[in-house]
């Protein structure tokens, strides 16, 4: 049975994925070249993700009116501007009562497809803990490289803009992201990221496609509460 408040296990957790947020009131962002906030005018589209994606962001809201989620603190900042293969993003998260121990440390990698979709690769740190709290200083993260990284193989996420609601939404690959979490076989994430906010739905699946874990009435709700770029 699935547990209510389900997903946190404070050592290792699956995927929730991914990327995700917004702009939080940057409706006129010159970092991703929009005039608005349906992403029109977007100079470049991989910077306009990456400024929807960065920032520090909260589920207390949801956590206030459903128990069964819990508080959630997220942060994302861009790494390595300087290289030229996608943007790099570091991050880190950790339930509200514990900051100091994070249960998820990832980076992620961001590119554009040839059809106009984008992929976030994701890898883990082969050190963890000597990078909590980096995102107050990303440029801690100078002393390693990609090199040092290990790739989640499968795991990538592919999204899509719509223009018309102004979203990105996308998902892992129909198993393809292995998960030996609380005994699963896969684990399987669905994301929406807007300017003001994002939802991300992370589920361990057995290989007839059962629950084993992860929330149940729906995703997690993140609020964003400030831009990265104004750190």
């Amino acid at each position: 049975m699935i547990r209510t408040r389900h997903l946190l296990d404070l050592g290792s957790i699956t995927f929730i994925m991914v990327f995700f947020a917004l702009a939080s009131g940057c409706s006129g962002s010159s970092e991703a070249g929009e005039s608005n906030g349906s992403g029109k005018g977007r100079k470049d589209p991989l910077d306009h993700l990456v400024v929807y994606m960065t920032g520090s962001f909260s589920s207390a809201a949801q956590a206030a009116e459903d128990t069964s989620f819990y508080d959630i603190r997220l942060e994302m900042v861009p790494v390595w501007p300087e290289r030229t293969d996608g943007r790099w993003i570091y991050v880190e998260q950790a339930v509200a009562t514990y900051l100091d121990r994070p249960y998820r440390q990832r980076i992620y990698q961001v590119t554009e497809e040839p059809d106009g979709r984008f992929r976030s690769v994701v890898y883990t740190l082969k050190e963890p803990t000597r990078f909590i709290g980096v995102w107050k200083s990303p440029a801690l993260m100078d002393s390693i490289s990609p090199a040092d990284l290990d790739l989640r193989e499968g795991c990538d996420i592919l999204l899509t803009w719509n223009a018309e609601k102004g979203i990105y939404t996308g998902s892992t690959g129909d198993k393809t992201c292995p998960s030996s979490v609380r005994g699963a076989r896969w684990a399987s994430s669905e994301v929406e990221i807007r300017q003001d906010g994002m939802l991300t739905w992370d589920k361990g699946l057995d290989d007839e496609g059962n629950q084993i874990w992860g929330a149940e009435k729906g995703g997690y709700q993140f609020v964003k509460l400030a831009s990265a770029s104004k750190k």
